[in-house]
């Protein structure tokens, strides 16, 4: 967790200073070992950053006990209170005082305190002194009945739930600390719900390394509404499933383009994959067309093999990884955000965006000293001609290369349907038919259709239902289409229409 700064030093560190920082424990004081109880017993003043620990009442400190439960209700922000903290204990060794720190559980799993002063410490050339105390992780693991080794993940829960979707490999287990209220419990699950099933069985684990101990076993979506949560709550996530994350997809590309894999996956290159990706994009435009949710799913699974397989090719030859990949593009989604991630001003509107958008693409490109040629450069040559044709049209009418209105559109429409018939050749008038078609790829545009080859794939649509009745109508007389006449086919035809009515 990311602390703000201490203020700067008042005074240079003593040469007999010193801070030993002390782990207490899960809970029982019987978990503190000999050299914690020793350290302990010799403290002339004894700082905990909380008393709410089980074993506080009965550690063994002559001296004086300090304690920072005060912060907490002094500032909102944990940053602060651990600013602050810090703050007072090196001030204290600055004096030349022999400064005993305790904290729950190992002072080196969890406790943010701990990781600043350790960074604040070597600046200034402060001698410290870990002492380790088992943390809340192996009693957890003891109530669990479960190895860590097992791939389990380790992780604060108050950041997980600040966060949007959960920083966790579904595929292996995790256990999350600090989930001490209510609050931080539905927030909590809130973002864990991005990945998990609502109904996914977890289990919250409840002052564990003590006597009372409990653990609970419940739906996710129940998680808040434990009446046990506390200070010394945990959650425990199972693996969702083995095959359940980006990392076994990974693994299992990478093994069918190793020595041991798939004598297929082996010989593929960028070039022999290329139909394949274009293939599956088609693909997952018909199922979103279809409006069919579970097709959907599969076909983006097609599609991403695609953008994987690619990745492992660029992999084995050197080229990049995909870690690369990643770390680009969260790059480029975070700087093409400026109103969400930075203090620029916020985007108003859509429109806003999409201004804001194309801005810092070209101060992108000036940056890599990329030439402009043309303000049509990054509308790919190679998309669907249909889709091309409107992209360039809206392009150009950015800087008032357009008709004034609909009319004119029209008017040029009539033009280029002229043309084709005074057109002295074939050649030339199929020239003249693909001019009369980005016209009116134009009067589309104007007609506010964003998507030509969406509204063509609806036309063909319609003309492959309609076409289809028309089959099943010979099928059901158990007659050949080539065999009738065109006035009983196209009797079928308007059959069809009049039903779709």
């Amino acid at each position: 967790m990311a602390n703000p700064s201490v203020g700067k030093k008042d005074c240079a560190i003593s040469s007999s200073a010193s801070v030993t920082i002390v782990g207490l424990g899960p809970g029982s004081v019987e978990h503190l070992t000999r050299r914690a109880w020793r350290a302990l017993q010799e403290a002339d003043t004894l700082y905990l950053r909380t008393n709410c620990h089980p074993a506080v009442a009965e550690l063994p400190s002559p001296g004086q006990r300090i304690s920072f439960d005060d912060m907490y209700e002094a500032y909102s922000r944990f940053d602060d209170v651990y600013a602050q903290i810090t703050a007072r204990l090196l001030d204290a060794a600055r004096r030349g005082e022999a400064v005993v720190y305790a904290v729950p559980g190992d002072p080196l799993v969890g406790e943010a305190t701990v990781a600043r002063l350790l960074t604040l410490a070597a600046q200034e050339n402060l001698q410290v002194e870990i002492i380790h105390g088992i943390s809340f992780i192996e009693p957890c693991l003891a109530l669990l009945e479960i190895d860590a080794l097992d791939g389990l993940q380790v992780l604060d829960a108050l950041e997980v739930a600040e966060a949007y979707h959960p920083p966790i490999n579904p595929a292996l287990p995790a256990l999350l600390a600090q989930v001490y209220s209510r609050g931080v419990a539905s927030n909590l699950k809130l973002t864990l719900m991005n990945q998990y099933p609502d109904t996914f069985p977890v289990k919250l684990l409840h002052a564990a390394g003590t006597d009372e101990a409990l653990v609970e076993t419940l739906p996710l979506y129940q998680i808040d509404r434990s009446p046990h949560i506390g200070v010394m709550t945990a959650l425990y996530l199972p693996s969702l499933d083995e095959l359940s994350s980006f990392p076994s997809f990974q693994n299992i590309i990478a093994h069918l383009r190793s020595p041991a894999g798939c004598p297929w996956d082996r010989e593929q290159t960028h070039q022999s994959l290329r139909p394949f990706l274009i293939e599956e994009a088609y693909e997952v435009l018909e199922t979103l067309d279809a409006d069919d949710p579970a097709a959907l799913c599969e076909e983006m699974g097609d599609l991403l093999l695609q953008i994987v397989l690619h990745t492992q090719i660029a992999t084995d030859e050197g080229e990049f990884q995909m870690a690369d990949v990643l770390r680009q593009l969260n790059q480029k989604m975070i700087r093409r955000h400026p109103h969400v991630y930075a203090d620029a001003d916020v985007a108003s509107d859509s429109d806003k965006v999409t201004r804001n958008w194309e801005d810092i693409k070209r101060r992108e490109k000036a940056a890599r000293n990329e030439p402009s040629r043309s303000i049509l450069d990054g509308i790919p040559k190679m998309a669907p001609a249909l889709l091309v044709a409107h992209r360039y049209s809206a392009r150009v009418a950015k800087i008032g290369f357009d008709w004034e209105d609909a009319q004119g559109v029209i008017e040029k429409a009539r033009e280029e349907w002229d043309e084709i018939f005074s057109a002295e050749s074939d050649e030339t008038r199929a020239l003249e038919i693909g001019d009369l078609i980005f016209v009116l790829v134009n009067w589309l545009r104007w007609l506010g259709v964003d998507d030509p080859e969406s509204l063509m794939r609806s036309i063909n649509d319609k003309f492959y239902k309609r076409f289809s009745y028309v089959e099943a109508q010979a099928l059901a007389r158990g007659m050949s289409l080539s065999d009738m006449s065109l006035d009983q086919l196209d009797a079928w035809w308007r059959e069809a229409k009049q039903l779709e009515n």
